[in-house]
């Protein structure tokens, strides 16, 4: 399975430059096997990454940008889904990639995998099944483990019901004398409104960064889409004078 990352080459976007050698310099560090696709010097490349990104994956003007990534012909992402993986330690199932042995990602689908299934690893042999060789008493199958050591702490407990009815007494004045220690220190109301004034401010802080993001969010993808258009543009053009040179050239051998 060979990991393919298409990008540009010869992007003037700081943004997607900045993307793709996130993408780019992550996958080196795991050591994943790797392929880069110009799509600025290859018109193929471009068109088969428009082609196979899927359509609920493309943004709302249809033409996605770099960097996207595949696992041979099956599409994995783009570079949001590519850093909410690595936030969440899945960049391998990400990439449809088995985690090595040892890594993050292999630790936490080891402790789902005893969370679904409720055994523990220490409780199974070495051919996955659980460990019959530790035996269990039949007394504690059938849940009278414990019968004889109850009897006995229930006559205990008889002998000593009148020396705890006596203690009882001095437990509930001492009882009355701390309820009326807390109730001292009850904070008064007034703390109790700042820490609401705080909340309050905080929520308000955490929206007004989350409308900046969005700004700014869009900004990026107001510079990128006009970023396309220009090397669009720039494309069409040469193509027109290849094609103006191509018909000068007849014009030219006939004047001779």
């Amino acid at each position: 399975m060979v990991i393919k990352v298409f990008l540009a080459s010869s992007s003037g976007s700081t943004a997607i430059k900045k993307k793709q050698q996130d993408v780019v310099a992550f996958l080196e560090a795991l050591k994943v096997d790797y392929t880069q696709l110009d799509i600025a010097c290859n018109e193929e490349n471009r068109m088969w990454m428009r082609q196979n990104v899927p359509e609920e994956k493309k943004p709302a003007n249809g033409i996605p940008l770099p960097p996207q990534i595949f696992n041979e012909e099956s599409y994995c992402g783009d570079y949001d889904t590519f850093f909410d993986a690595k936030e969440d330690n899945l960049v391998y199932s990400f990439l449809g990639l088995p985690p090595p042995p040892g890594s993050k990602e292999a630790v936490q689908a080891d402790e789902a995998h005893i969370v679904e299934n409720g055994t523990h690893v220490e409780e199974t042999n070495a051919e996955g099944n659980l460990d019959d060789s530790i035996e269990v008493p039949v007394e504690e199958r059938n849940g009278d483990a414990h019968s004889k050591e109850e009897q006995a702490q229930a006559a205990d407990e008889k002998e000593e019901g009148e020396e705890e009815g006596e203690v009882a007494e001095g437990e509930t004045a001492d009882d009355e004398a701390m309820e009326e220690e807390t109730a001292g220190d009850k904070g008064p109301a007034e703390e109790e409104e700042a820490l609401e004034e705080t909340d309050e401010q905080a929520n308000a802080e955490e929206e007004q960064e989350e409308a900046d993001d969005d700004r700014e969010e869009e900004d990026l993808q107001s510079e990128e889409e006009e970023e396309l258009r220009q090397l669009e543009e720039e494309e069409e053009a040469e193509v027109q004078e290849e094609e103006e040179e191509d018909l000068e050239e007849p014009q030219e051998e006939e004047a001779e």
